[in-house]
């Protein structure tokens, strides 16, 4: 049976979260499409080391103040601006792993602290070669090298034909969860199970991490020559200073650095907890201390290169969903038009399994192997993989929906008398049914991305400029939802008006960004640490979508007022 994995339907680009719970569904990746689609989760190589220390005191985390618009900095907590006086205020009594000391963290196994290209260890070992050795292929036409832009990855010495296999791995190489029972997988498992126990099932990238973790601690672990190859930092957003988290300038994406640190720093306790009593012989990490950065670590590790392949059947006919690591593989980088793609043969709880990449369009010497990690925002490349893409036509920023907000939108955009506040019967009734309004309304909307603008923002605000009641009822739900490129289902005027609206939104969501794009730009140019270009880069990249956003909805004005004209 012959699987190929891609990027699934919806991926994960759509929502930025309020809470622990919905932050890890985020992070579970469920999959838009049943059956044999699956989510690729792999992120290239960081280039430049950061200082690998977690970015938030406990202590001084607090829950961001509610905010109509959501992207607005009111809500960053204030001790954003003090955490790296905050870390060195708890150093005293609660150790952080320095970058040097986190390479120490798996050093029953110790070599030089100086690193090569970012990996772990100074000169690993021959990945390819490992592979290889343990009954995988390699293509011959294929390296491990350091590019500049992309960082490390796995590009082609010559030319490759389309539909060859460039990498094939079996069933016993990928690292994932459960692993064969044997002499050395009875207790240790057994405390490395209650700990996962601790761990909701959604954030499954911290449960791989302490297996992870466990073998990076090992000094006879099988997977040493694939661990050893890891980076030895990355360049997510928990990692940064106070002050680059900062110059992100965006809440939605702030918060969430809040809060996966603040599950770091608590799994941290039931870590030592759990393993306060716990001989070295048992010891799931070889009696080795692991702290909140190690954790960091492990699940930044496994967030930005595992792949959910395809376990056993289900009776609804979908597949279990088997989070794995996948040697080499996980090293090719991303784009959204790869040269390749993933194909598993049988399922996951087959010992005949196999993971292979093909090539999709024909490789030319000297080009990288491009896999594509999925239709997701910036939020999203940043937060999980520790890069951002520019241009990326699924990046958008999010926004409450409010109707005061609309209101002076609405009035800003020349629409006479706006009611978005104070709807009629009829147009409550229509925003129940979208869920923007009631006890339970889900108030989150976004703009940009592949629709422009959020399908439930766009109805609503096509039926509260409309005094049509009966024209708005007589179309569904899902017409109100759509920005065609037919007639308006409400008409002209009214569409004019709400795409003038929504042209005012980007405005003041533009105004609520504390630098423009022109200082951001002065700022990328400037000798700043790699962080702080990230940071700026996201929040630039932000503001160039609104930007555009803008543009092409007045060009749908301009069009409709000509169709109007002429009418």
């Amino acid at each position: 049976m012959l699987a190929a994995i891609s990027n699934g339907g919806q991926g994960r680009k759509k929502f930025i979260f309020s809470d622990l719970a919905e932050v890890a569904s985020r992070v579970a990746r469920p999959d838009g499409k049943p059956g044999r689609q699956l989510k690729i989760i792999k992120k290239k190589f960081p280039n430049p080391p950061f200082p690998h220390t977690l970015a938030h005191n406990p202590s001084e985390l607090a829950r961001p103040r509610p905010a109509t618009l959501l992207l607005s900095t009111s809500t960053v907590p204030h001790s954003l601006l003090q955490i790296q006086t905050a870390m060195l205020a708890s150093s005293a009594s609660k150790p952080f792993l320095s970058t040097a000391s986190l390479r120490l963290l798996s050093l029953t196994r110790r070599r030089s602290l100086t690193c090569f290209a970012n990996r772990l260890v100074a000169h690993p070992p021959d990945l390819l070669r490992w592979v290889r050795r343990e009954g995988g292929s390699v293509h011959p036409n294929l390296t491990i090298s350091d590019d500049s832009d992309l960082g490390l990855g796995v590009f082609s010495t010559g030319e490759i034909s389309a539909g060859s296999e460039l990498i094939d791995l079996p069933s016993h190489l990928p690292l994932r969860w459960n692993r064969p029972a044997g002499p050395t997988s009875d207790k240790d498992d057994s405390v490395l199970a209650q700990m996962a126990e601790q761990i909701p099932e959604e954030l499954w990238a911290m449960r791989l991490g302490l297996r992870l973790l466990q073998e990076r601690a090992k000094d006879d672990s099988f997977w040493w020559p694939y661990v050893s190859n890891l980076p030895e930092t990355f360049t997510v957003p928990i990692f940064f200073s106070g002050e680059d988290i900062k110059n992100l300038q965006y809440a939605p994406l702030l918060h969430q650095v809040n809060l996966r640190c603040r599950f770091l720093f608590n799994f941290e306790k039931q870590v030592k907890t759990l393993l306060n009593d716990i001989s070295q012989m048992d010891h799931p990490f070889g009696g080795q201390d692991v702290n909140s950065a190690s954790l960091g670590w492990a699940m930044s590790a496994v967030s930005s290169r595992a792949f959910r392949l395809h376990g056993k059947a289900l009776p609804n006919g979908r597949h279990e969903e088997v989070p794995m690591l996948l040697p080499l593989i996980d090293m090719c980088n991303h784009s959204f038009t790869p040269n390749a793609s993933i194909v598993q043969e049988r399922d996951a709880s087959s010992p005949n399994m196999s993971v292979k990449v093909v090539v999709d369009k024909e490789i030319e010497q000297n080009t990288p192997v491009t896999l594509n990690y999925g239709c997701l925002s910036n939020d999203l490349f940043l937060l999980d993989y520790g890069f951002v893409v520019p241009s990326n036509p699924y990046d958008q920023v999010e926004l409450r929906y409010d109707g005061t907000l609309l209101d002076a939108a609405s009035m800003a955009a020349g629409v006479s008398s706006p009611n978005c506040s104070s709807p009629t019967k009829w147009q409550q009734d229509i925003l129940s049914k979208l869920n923007l309004l009631g006890d339970k309304a889900l108030l989150k909307v976004t703009l940009g991305g592949p629709e422009l603008i959020d399908g439930r923002l766009l109805a609503a605000l096509r039926v509260l400029i409309s005094s049509d009641k009966e024209l708005a009822q007589k179309h569904s739900l899902d017409t109100l939802m759509v920005l065609g490129d037919g007639d308006p289902p409400l008409g002209a005027s009214v569409e004019a008006a709400a795409l003038r609206t929504v042209i005012a939104l980007c405005v003041i969501s533009l105004e609520h960004f504390p630098t423009k794009i022109m200082q951001d730009e002065s700022v990328i140019k400037a000798d700043v640490s790699p962080a702080t270009q990230l940071a700026v880069q996201f929040r630039m990249q932000k503001k160039l979508m609104l930007v555009d956003l803008t543009r092409k909805l007045s060009q749908r004005v301009k069009m409709l007022s000509k169709e109007k004209s002429t009418a």
